[in-house]
């Protein structure tokens, strides 16, 4: 599929797929050799929605360079992947856990505000 393509059924930018390629995390298929546009795979939208719940999660697109490329296999024999996932995994938990904690002092604020009296001038 070509880039719009791609930009509507992923909904992002094509600029960002263009940035997601220029740093690796993304790879066209082929080049049409008529009008020279790029050609991305179907599963590219799969990919385009890994980053973004990654980049949401608070993964860094170094670190997001190294998963991809784990899970493309591309990335050396003295990499180790588990290590680098149980990192991640606690990285995310411990973000999960701050948000979690944080949301329930935002609820605990909304409903003090419905009990306190309301003040007007």
């Amino acid at each position: 599929m070509r880039i719009g393509e791609l930009s509507k059924k992923s909904g992002v930018s094509r600029d960002t797929i263009r940035f997601y390629e220029k740093q690796g995390l993304l790879q066209c298929e082929a080049r049409e050799a008529a009008n020279n546009y790029k050609s991305y795979p179907e599963d590219a939208v799969m990919t385009i929605s890994v980053i973004r719940d990654a980049q949401a999660a608070g993964m860094s697109i170094g670190d997001l360079i190294v998963f991809l490329s784990q899970l493309h296999a591309t990335y050396g024999d003295d990499f180790d992947g588990f290590t680098f996932l149980d990192e991640k995994i606690q990285e995310t938990e411990e973000r999960i856990a701050a948000s979690e904690r944080f949301l329930d002092v935002l609820t605990r604020t909304r409903e003090a505000l419905r009990i306190a009296p309301y003040e007007s001038d």
